[in-house]
């Protein structure tokens, strides 16, 4: 038993070795001006400075894209938050092959590559001579990102009283005062994860957002990673950004399982 707890140990510190050496390695990396990763030419935050400072053009451009990526996910996880809310209260009311068949809509864009997703976003734009841009990338990530915030609702719903809704109609309430005030707050949970996962989507999204940019010249952090690395190098700035992203997202992650595990204890 002793020989087995070892080797699953040994095996999970192996894969959290392999998914955190690379962040780990990059945060390192941040705190030296050397333009070629691995290259240390001693202690600075001169590309931290340069980061917030804009002191080159290529950090302009970087936290441009930043500053697109991060309203695009946030509209896109938003408003796919809202429909998709709406959309699994609608197929938890069907009955029989109908709902079966809407689940299984449902489920298509998230098992479609996002290759295909995007070529198809592309020639639907095309066929409907929509100008491509900021709308376009929206209405794409949009599109893509409202299945999974069905998904994170559904369950929810089935965990909730069937009769909740009816009970709130007989005491008086509209349905649109029993939707808000009652349906939503039960269903709060199913959609903050689906917003989360919505815009994890979306933040992360390159070929959706490649094919449906078109040539207006939006870049995203994905797009101008891509381009850059066409170009032959990486910007050096990207190490310190890459740093700061990780430790936000690290410390949202320890304070909602803190919170959830105080919950839990209650």
């Amino acid at each position: 038993m002793k020989a087995k707890r070892i080797v699953s140990q040994a095996y999970l510190w192996l894969i959290l070795a392999v998914l955190y050496a690379p962040i780990i390695f990059i945060a390192i990396f941040s705190f030296t001006d050397a333009k070629s990763l691995g290259n240390w030419t001693g202690f600075t935050l001169d590309l931290y400075s340069s980061l917030f400072s804009g002191a080159t053009s290529a950090s302009r451009n970087l936290m441009e894209a930043l500053k697109n990526t991060l309203l695009i996910a946030l509209i896109a996880s938003f408003v796919s938050t809202l429909l998709g809310t709406l959309a699994a209260i609608g197929i938890y009311n069907m009955r029989g092959r109908k709902k079966k068949a809407m689940e299984f809509l449902n489920d298509i864009p998230m098992l479609n590559p996002d290759i295909i997703t995007g070529v198809s976003l592309f020639l639907l734009f095309v066929f409907l001579h929509f100008s491509k841009g900021y709308l376009s990338v929206i209405l794409a990530h949009i599109t893509f990102c409202t299945p999974y915030v069905v998904l994170n609702v559904m369950p929810k719903l089935s965990q909730m009283n069937p009769n909740i809704y009816e009970a709130a109609l007989d005491l008086g309430a509209t349905p649109h005062q029993a939707l808000w005030k009652v349906l939503i707050p039960q269903l709060r949970p199913g959609m903050i994860t689906g917003f989360i996962l919505a815009f994890t989507m979306s933040l992360d999204d390159f070929a959706v957002t490649y094919f449906t940019s078109g040539s207006s010249g939006l870049e995203t952090l994905s797009t101008y990673i891509y381009a850059d690395v066409r170009k032959g190098g990486l910007t050096p700035e990207l190490k310190p950004m890459m740093t700061i992203i990780f430790l936000v997202i690290l410390v949202v992650l320890l304070a909602v399982n803190i919170r959830a595990s105080k919950k839990a204890k209650q």
